[in-house]
């Protein structure tokens, strides 16, 4: 039996001795996890500053400090997500019980990305865990430092049989993807998305991928092109552009795109000095494979800013590309790093008819004073999540689902929505052997005038919130004299 294979058995088997189930549990769970991002901050940060180049603020900024919210979040809320939903009812199940009751899925397994290694590998676990899960962690072999790290410390703080570390490349991860689970979880480029969701349709298990796309960014005339091109900018050059909602090309008119290329020259300067390389809080490509992938991008576009770069470090300067073409190659994939294309169009409804050329996108930006610019680019195009005005922060609201469509992903995750989505939402209806005169419409023989009494049970809406017993009292009093016109038949 392979170390995966051993990994999902003690999973499994730990999973069906029920202790996941207990709300307890899971509250000690997620505590033990809290305190592990409060003691050992350092060592975690340490690993990220080795594989990415963040700086320890910047870790607990973009990394450990929302997940630190997620687990107060769910640690407060869990009695209410877990407990049963009470639903509406119809006139013939009036007198029944009738509600929702969340359940654990069973085993997990969550597969993590390089880019936020914390960030997107463990606010699925956190789910995971409160919503009575077991879960196998794969963080990405990529991140070296920091998948050690997480073998090393989640053992230590949380149960170990039904959350294990699992490390290693695509050998390991392919042995994972043999192994049956109830859901997988999975965080990463469309590429391997449809690998993942293929192997998962061998045992009809249930997916949720978290991919990415090239997120478009509309910036008006109109607009504060100021602060505009400083928030584009902080989205953008974020982890040296290596976020998976980072905007990946402006639209803009002709007539702005110099003030906005000076704009945003301004902020880069003011973010990151005027060398960047120097800079603690600029990143470093992840390694030197991304770095050819990056730079063969330039090939045929224009630099208007930036455009140093060192393949030894991993290092390439925050750069903007002007008067770029729909058909360059920066405008073919998601760029995934610090290359900002400009594509000058006619207006607003140019901007649109490009986006929806493209595959969905995970986030979609739009900079404008307008609302009615905001509200045409909503209702006209399709993408994960819309931000109007700012970059990146719709990621940090809870109550919000964050999640991709079409190519750049399926299912939502974050607050009530991690748990939601690890869940099975099993609906229930309790009766009571009583009152079987009601149930004569729906048995043999059939009749005309049976399907009238089903039509009206069936059908009539009824706002239970303001009739109350009186309704109730009603229903049982036209249920009896339903039971006698029966026995008159």
């Amino acid at each position: 039996m392979s170390r995966e294979q051993q990994a999902v058995a003690r999973a499994r088997k730990a999973f069906e001795t029920g202790r996941s189930k207990c709300l307890e549990h899971r509250i000690r769970q997620l505590k033990n996890l809290q305190r592990m991002f409060t003691e050992r901050q350092k060592e975690i940060s340490d690993a990220v500053k080795k594989d990415l180049n963040k700086s320890e603020v910047g870790t607990q900024l973009y990394e450990t400090l929302g997940l630190e919210g997620e687990i107060s979040l769910a640690i407060r809320k869990l009695k209410e997500w877990a407990a049963p939903r009470p639903v509406e009812k119809n006139l013939l199940t009036i007198s029944d019980t009738v509600y929702i009751k969340p359940e654990p899925l069973g085993v997990v397994l969550i597969i993590g990305a390089w880019n936020y290694p914390w960030a997107v590998t463990i606010q699925p676990l956190i789910g995971a865990i409160a919503a009575g899960n077991a879960a196998v962690v794969k963080p990405s072999e990529v991140c070296v430092h920091t998948a050690k790290v997480m073998e090393d410390l989640l053992p230590v703080y949380i149960d170990k049989e039904l959350y294990p570390v699992v490390t290693g490349g695509v050998p390991e991860t392919q042995e994972l993807l043999r192994q049956r689970f109830d859901h997988i979880f999975y965080t990463g480029n469309s590429m391997v998305g449809k690998v993942i969701m293929e192997a998962a349709a061998k045992n009809l298990t249930p997916v949720t991928l978290e991919l990415g796309g090239k997120s478009p960014c509309y910036i008006d005339k109109n607009c504060d092109i100021n602060i505009a091109c400083r928030r584009v900018v902080w989205g953008k050059y974020t982890n040296c552009g290596q976020t998976c909602i980072a905007p990946d090309y402006i639209l803009c008119e002709p007539s702005i795109q110099d003030r906005v290329i000076e704009e945003v020259k301004k902020s880069i300067k003011e973010f990151y000095t005027e060398n960047p390389k120097t800079c603690p809080d600029y990143g470093r490509i992840i390694n030197q494979r991304h770095f050819k992938r990056i730079m063969a991008m330039l090939d045929d576009s224009t630099v208007a800013v930036g455009g140093d770069n060192d393949e030894s470090d991993c290092y390439i300067a925050p750069t903007v590309l002007r008067d770029v073409k729909p058909e360059a190659k920066v405008m073919q994939e998601e760029i995934f790093g610090p290359l900002l294309p400009i594509l000058s169009i006619s207006g607003l409804d140019e901007a649109i008819k490009i986006i929806n050329k493209g595959e969905k996108p995970l986030a979609l930006y739009v900079f404008t004073a307008d609302d009615k610019v905001i509200s045409k680019m909503r209702d006209e195009t399709s993408s994960g999540g819309l931000l109007a005005n700012d970059c990146l922060v719709h990621y940090s609201v809870s109550s919000l689902p964050f999640g991709g469509v079409g190519n750049s992903g399926m299912g939502c995750y974050h607050g009530k929505f991690s748990f939601d989505q690890l869940s099975h939402l099993r609906g229930c209806l309790i009766k009571q052997l009583k009152m079987e005169g009601v149930n004569s419409m729906r048995y043999p023989p059939h009749t005309p005038k049976k399907l009238g009494w089903a039509r009206f049970f069936l059908l009539k809406n009824l706002d239970l919130g303001w009739m109350g017993r009186m309704a109730l009292l009603a229903v049982l009093v036209v249920a009896a004299a339903f039971a006698l016109q029966n026995y008159l038949l």
